[in-house]
């Protein structure tokens, strides 16, 4: 009885392995596919399962029990620990899906920081290892203990300056002061956005595009900016000096205008613009403003200072910097301005004939002003009220309009001898577009006053600029509808 029970013991061990194994990986592989369908992170777990914890097992069961190996031998026990790091694997594997893949946002699970998780599974490894050698391989746990704090000390001394760095990095990772994407300053030279944080140190990549790393132990020890918090603003000051002959109220009023106008600063919190000092040669202006896009910093302080020249010299200020003096106003005129007139007026064919009489060009001359545009400026803005008309001298301009859907479309372009301005001039009305400047632009601005007497001198004058403007309110309708740009040149 005692022998066939043994048979029988084996030939179940024995279907096990023929048949068990594949009605598993048939059935592990339907779930896996499953999970995968359903997007399910446990679908990892269940595949190590099923290609390794299950063919070392069946393997261990194969050797162990029908062919009888003798269990004390090496071979058994090596495949016997091989059994058990795949259950380890799949165990790590489990925890990491339960604990982590499948947290919520703005949970503690989802703001675990990596470094912290890697400590857990070297840990779990750890623990799982002492178990297999201990149960396995006959191990003494408690030598191993002690042998493992007298290595621990050892390494300890040897390793102190990078343990330590390591321990800061905890420390940083749970206070969480900054996170991957942030732009620090570091002390007082190394500034850069974060684009790593791992056990010993901080990756930054400075506005230069080069790699800065920093140890947490540095890192511990000097002041820490971080510029994208609370919010993601940054604070630029810039120290701008004007002539005491500039008013300073029109100086703030330009500054804070031409900051509210250059793309990249942000509208809310609005700049500011403040007189700081009075210097020996002019009175130093400091304008505060914020931008969010910290990677472009350069770029936007270039285009708003080129954009103070140009705004400076429309409304003759005379700029100083670092006590050297430019000058809104050209250093040597050759021409009298009614030669300049006349020149630029002799482009446009409805105003040719104003140009021969010199009182005409007299009322022009002392109705008009000049202006300067840099590229990418608006000169008008659709909306709002303005009782000119613009004459461009120099560049080009782009004419455009928000559609119905609320995107703004480009109805024409405009260059050297056209003008705008007259759809709102003639009509009393708000500008039913924007023009901005494509390039630098030179415009001649005649006021509403001087343009009313020079159609009174020149009638023929009105009807040619309302044939251009009926042409071109055409335009604007069909862009204002459109879903893609109407381009037209007139």
């Amino acid at each position: 009885m005692h022998n066939i029970s043994l048979h029988n013991q084996d030939f179940i061990w024995m279907l096990t392995v023929a048949f068990g194994f594949p009605i598993l990986v048939i059935v592990l592989g339907e779930v896996v596919h499953l999970l995968q369908m359903r997007r399910k992170p446990i679908a990892a777990t269940v595949r190590i399962v099923k290609n390794l914890v299950l063919p070392v097992f069946m393997f261990m069961i194969f050797f162990k029990y029908i062919l009888k190996v003798n269990t004390g031998g090496s071979f058994v026990k090596i495949v016997e620990t091989l059994f058990w790091i795949s259950v380890i694997h799949a165990a790590l594997s489990l925890i990491n899906t339960i604990l982590f893949a499948e947290a919520e946002a703005n949970t503690w699970r989802a703001k675990m920081p990596k470094l912290l998780t890697d400590l857990f599974r070297l840990f779990l490894v750890l623990v799982g290892t002492a178990i297999v050698l201990a149960l396995v391989w006959g191990a003494d746990l408690a030598g191993m203990v002690t042998a493992l704090g007298v290595g621990s000390v050892v390494i300890g001394l040897a390793l102190q300056d990078t343990l330590g760095s390591i321990m800061s990095g905890i420390t940083l990772l749970l206070e969480r002061p900054f996170n991957v994407g942030d732009w620090l300053r570091v002390g007082e030279k190394v500034e850069g956005q974060v684009i790593d944080i791992n056990w010993r140190s901080v990756r930054l990549l400075t506005l230069q595009r080069q790699v800065i790393i920093v140890p947490h132990q540095v890192i511990g020890k000097e002041i820490v900016c971080n510029h994208s918090l609370p919010e993601r603003l940054y604070n630029q000051r810039i120290k701008i000096g004007f002539s005491y002959d500039s008013p300073p109220n029109l100086v703030k009023q330009v500054l804070t205008s031409t900051a509210l106008s250059t793309q990249g600063i942000v509208a809310e919190p609005e700049p500011e613009s403040k007189t700081s000092s009075y210097d020996e040669t002019a009175i130093m202006y400091e304008v505060e403003f914020f931008i969010e896009d910290y990677e472009n910093v350069e770029q936007i302080l270039d285009r708003f200072m080129t954009r103070v020249w140009y705004a400076a010299r429309r409304n003759n200020l005379v700029l100083y910097r670092y006590r050297y003096e430019y000058s809104s106003e050209p250093a040597v005129k050759t021409d009298t301005p009614s030669s300049q007139l006349t020149q630029n007026l002799n482009s446009i064919p409805g105003f040719v004939p104003l140009t021969k009489q010199q009182e005409n060009l007299d009322d022009l001359a002392k109705g008009s002003t000049l202006q300067h545009f840099g590229a990418g400026e608006k000169v008008i803005r659709q909306g709002d009220s303005d009782n000119a008309l613009y004459v461009i001298i120099a560049g080009q301009a782009a004419v455009t309009v928000k559609n119905e859907s609320g995107k703004e479309q480009e109805v024409m372009t405009l260059s050297r001898g056209e003008f705008f301005g007259a759809m709102a001039l003639f009509r009393g009305e708000s500008n039913p577009v924007s023009v901005t400047a494509i390039n630098d632009l030179e415009v001649l601005v005649i006021h509403s006053d001087v343009v009313d007497t020079m159609i009174e001198r020149q009638p023929s004058l009105a009807r040619e600029i309302g044939q251009i403007v009926e042409a071109r309110r055409k335009s604007v309708n069909m862009a204002q509808q459109a879903e893609v740009p109407v381009n037209r040149h007139f």
